[in-house]
């Protein structure tokens, strides 16, 4: 499907939708519980669809109702496959979190991957789960992957600086494993996901000690933990506010309000509020969310380090800046569902917007936006940051414009709804 988002005024009030990284999260440690839980408001994008559905193949009992899904856990919360075989879809996250859990059987079983995720390495999940003892087989370390053994816990050290996903499996795995377990990061990046995690975990009563000293983190976990299920309502997602609130910076008139992303638990993406505020703007809260109105944005000097799906659109706002934009965390970027910095360089060139890479930093420098077509590369994000160039600047036309669905199914018509104008092309 290709899509031609053309220069638009938006205002009114648009709502995020819930939070990917939450909603799935919660998905599996429903799994564990000894007890049925419900999620309100679940995020109803693909890659929870696969977390759904990964659930239900270790055991779960899932029932759907109007406004939130049941999940009845298996006996004593152990997965118990149906079949050997999961699919992950194209969810980095599903993948990896999903592997150490689904260890706890003791059964053989292979993971599955589509698309872009077909291409992510998986060397950190690989090698993890070797050190606790269980036999992988992989494709070059790639998916599909086979796994067999019991997960029993234990102690392990990881490189932390490959991303959080895995360790985020580790951490709501190990409480149920029949051994006392210490899991040591170095380098850990995306920590506000593991603090995502560690606050899911502390809400549902699950045990785990956390210190950090310098550049190690040390988690200790109590074996053969348990925990009732629980009735929880999703927060809002900041990483998909995060394109709404630049579309309103830079097209919003007189504003833009986006509601439903306050929230209890941490989310990485909420860095940008303090994008905003250093490229000049001014947000103001209500009751329901946050308003925010057109202006030129100065510039940004930001690490994305631990934000990393942020790029693209910080990326597509330094595009109208008032002069250039330096953006460190770019090397977070080459394992994504493209190789992201090398997608927003050359795509967003295209239309007229001169990107460079020099080491760990995206240069940005403004320019004037010129009519043309991106390839997003499946890249979700990328699909985004394109319909902000095309909103701000000049029309764009997006292939594949349908792969924004892994995290935001309705981005385009919440798009049209407060005033953007999208046109379906014709190849």
């Amino acid at each position: 499907m290709i899509l031609k988002v053309s220069p638009s005024t938006l205002s009114g009030t648009v709502q995020a939708p819930s939070s990917k990284s939450l909603s799935q999260r919660f998905i599996a440690a429903a799994l564990l519980a000894n007890t049925p839980s419900k999620i309100i408001d679940l995020s109803d994008c693909n890659d929870c669809t696969s977390a759904i559905s990964m659930a239900a193949e270790l055991g779960a009992e899932i029932e759907l109702g109007s406004n939130g899904i049941q999940i009845t856990p298996t006996l004593l919360g152990i997965p118990s496959p149906r079949t050997g075989e999961l699919q992950a879809g194209e969810s980095g996250l599903a993948f990896r979190m999903f592997a150490p859990i689904a260890a706890l059987s003791g059964n053989e079983i292979s993971i599955q991957a589509e698309g872009t995720l077909l291409n992510r390495p998986q060397t950190q999940l690989i090698k993890g789960l070797k050190a606790l003892g269980l036999e992988v087989e992989s494709n070059d370390c790639k998916a599909p992957i086979t796994i067999n053994g019991t997960l029993h816990g234990g102690e392990i050290e990881l490189n932390g600086s490959h991303g959080s996903q895995f360790i985020t499996g580790l951490l709501l795995a190990l409480p149920f494993a029949d051994v006392d377990s210490i899991v040591k990061i170095n380098g850990l990046v995306s920590r506000p996901y593991i603090e995502m995690t560690l606050e899911l975990m502390k809400d549902l009563g699950l045990e785990c000690d956390h210190e950090h000293h310098d550049n190690l983190d040390l988690f200790s976990i109590p074996a053969n933990q348990c925990f009732e299920g629980v009735e929880v309502e999703m927060d809002g997602d900041w990483s998909s506010a995060a394109v709404l609130l630049a579309l309103g910076a830079l097209c919003g008139k007189p504003e833009l309000e986006i509601t439903g992303i306050r929230g209890r638990f941490s989310q990485a993406d909420s860095a940008i509020k303090g994008a905003l505020l250093f490229a000049g703007y001014h947000l103001l809260g209500t009751d329901g969310g946050i308003s925010i109105s057109k202006k030129k944005p100065k510039y940004f000097n930001l690490d994305l380090t631990n934000c990393p799906d942020l790029f693209p659109t910080i990326a597509a706002l330094a595009a109208f800046g008032k002069k250039s934009s330096k953006i460190k965390g770019v090397g977070r970027l080459a394992t994504k569902e493209s190789n992201r910095g090398i997608a927003i360089v050359e795509e967003f060139e295209k239309a007229g917007v001169t990107c460079t890479i020099e080491g760990d930093y995206l240069y940005v420098n403004p320019s004037k936006i010129k009519p043309c077509r991106i390839n997003p590369r499946g890249d979700h994000r990328i699909v985004m940051a394109a319909a902000i160039l095309g909103s701000a600047g000049a029309p764009i036309e997006i292939e594949d414009a349908e792969c924004v669905a892994k995290s935001y199914p309705a981005f385009f018509d919440d798009l049209a709804a407060i005033g953007g104008i999208i046109t379906s092309v014709s190849d």
